[in-house]
């Protein structure tokens, strides 16, 4: 009898185990590949949201705080001082749009513009921490967009 209980119990609680959660990969994958990034962008100063902030910039220019936070799935609680630092470091400046005062805008600048050259080999040079095959890390990639699209803003 007390091994039926053990039983009931063990399978009562199956998806509280590590391995069962799907989150925890995702969560370790993504320490373990950001963290490959510090070697590149500490030396200049850059943490890993301040670099893919500026990943945006570069091919947007000039956007709205709540426009670059949709792009990167961050709050604008988290890109505030962010954004604060990265104007301190004359990479972006803010303003407050000239239509709606409570509108912020975001805009790089020559100096934030001009990382871009010191970067641009980051992406090569991360991808061969990753050991999957480029058809594999499609895959993956598509399927990540698939389950972010998923989610409620």
């Amino acid at each position: 009898m007390a091994e039926t209980t053990n039983q009931t119990v063990s399978s009562e609680y199956d998806d509280l185990k590590l391995e069962n959660q799907l989150c925890f990969p995702l969560y370790a994958a993504s320490r373990e590949v950001v963290k490959q990034y510090t070697p590149y962008l500490k030396p200049l100063g850059l943490t890993y949201t301040q670099y893919i902030t500026l990943m945006v910039l570069w091919q947007e220019k000039k956007l709205r705080v709540g426009d670059l936070g949709h792009k990167l799935f961050l709050d604008t609680g988290t890109l505030t001082p962010l954004l604060k630092k990265m104007e301190e470091a004359g990479l972006v400046c803010r303003t407050r749009s000239a239509h709606d005062e409570r509108v912020v805008e975001v805009e790089i600048t020559r100096k934030g513009m001009a990382l871009r050259e010191q970067l641009k080999d980051i992406p090569k040079q991360v991808g061969t921490c990753v050991k999957l095959s480029k058809e594999d890390a499609r895959i993956l990639y598509r399927e990540l967009y698939k389950m972010l699209e998923g989610f409620d803003d």
